[in-house]
């Protein structure tokens, strides 16, 4: 059973309790997220269990608030890059020749370009916002599942049952839909619980670097890029979100590794 993989349920568990906490968020969080509750910057107490920043907001709060927008970037934007990655390799995989060698083209013009410099140059161009975080950060992490794609439709096309497909008149459409995509499922699904963490991490760069979610809209990424002064003086301002977002990700990892062995049709 999977769930007696330890690492499989420890990020389960973690990414459980930060969906529960940015579902009910405006329940959970004891202040409002933006506003200003002191004068000056406090330690954790019981008061604010994580402290507040140089402003006097409240970091629980704002945490509580950041993993909203932080997991939501992250499921919107893989499940973009999944749609296209999936469209594009499926197309690629199945008809294969010209057709196949203008998707592979593409896919290596976009990986020779560094990704973060990419993405800044379109959110340079456009308004910063949660809305382009995840559209941008979904338009250029599609290639790798496009590569997955297409190689097991290079596969599984070959089979038998593609074969009987044919013979009894079904559409291309649908045997690729109908037949071969639900036996091409599982790379998918880790590829998407691996691409979330990436997703996490780029959408925090992008905040840190001032490109991403704007203030006073809370996000993990820009509660680091407003620690940045306060190192010394008061350093749970970044370890807050810094560990959040380390958690979420090795989570995620944790959970795609997991499903990757469950899933895997050719384990003993």
């Amino acid at each position: 059973m999977i769930f007696k993989n330890g690492t499989f349920t420890f990020g389960i568990i973690i990414l459980f309790i930060m969906a529960l906490a940015a579902i009910f968020a405006p329940l959970i969080a004891p202040f409002d997220p933006a506003g200003i509750i002191e004068k000056d910057t406090l330690a954790p107490s019981l008061m604010h269990f994580f402290g507040t920043d140089d402003l006097g907001r409240d970091i629980f709060s704002r945490a509580i608030f950041g993993a909203r927008i932080s997991l939501t970037v992250g499921l919107v934007a893989v499940t973009l890059a999944l749609l296209i990655g999936t469209l594009m390799g499926a197309l690629a995989g199945y008809y294969g020749g010209w057709l196949d060698n203008v998707v592979m083209r593409l896919v290596d013009i976009m990986l020779a370009f560094p990704s973060i410099f990419l993405l800044l140059a379109i959110q340079a161009m456009l308004t910063p916002n949660i809305y382009n975080v995840m559209v941008v950060i979904g338009l250029t992490s599609w290639m790798g599942v496009a590569r997955l794609v297409r190689a097991e439709f290079l596969s599984l096309k070959e089979r038998q049952f593609v074969e009987a497909a044919r013979a009894i008149g079904c559409s291309d459409s649908r045997i690729i839909f109908k037949h071969i995509l639900p036996n091409a499922i599982v790379p998918i699904v880790v590829a998407g619980a691996l691409g979330m963490g990436g997703a996490i991490l780029t959408e925090s760069a992008l905040s840190f670097l001032g490109m991403g979610v704007q203030p006073p809209m809370p996000s993990w990424g820009n509660m680091l890029m407003d620690a940045q002064a306060y190192l010394w003086d008061a350093p749970w301002m970044a370890v807050i979100p810094g560990i959040l977002i380390f958690l979420a990700v090795l989570s995620l990892y944790f959970v795609g590794e997991g499903l990757r062995e469950y899933l895997n049709p050719r384990k003993v």
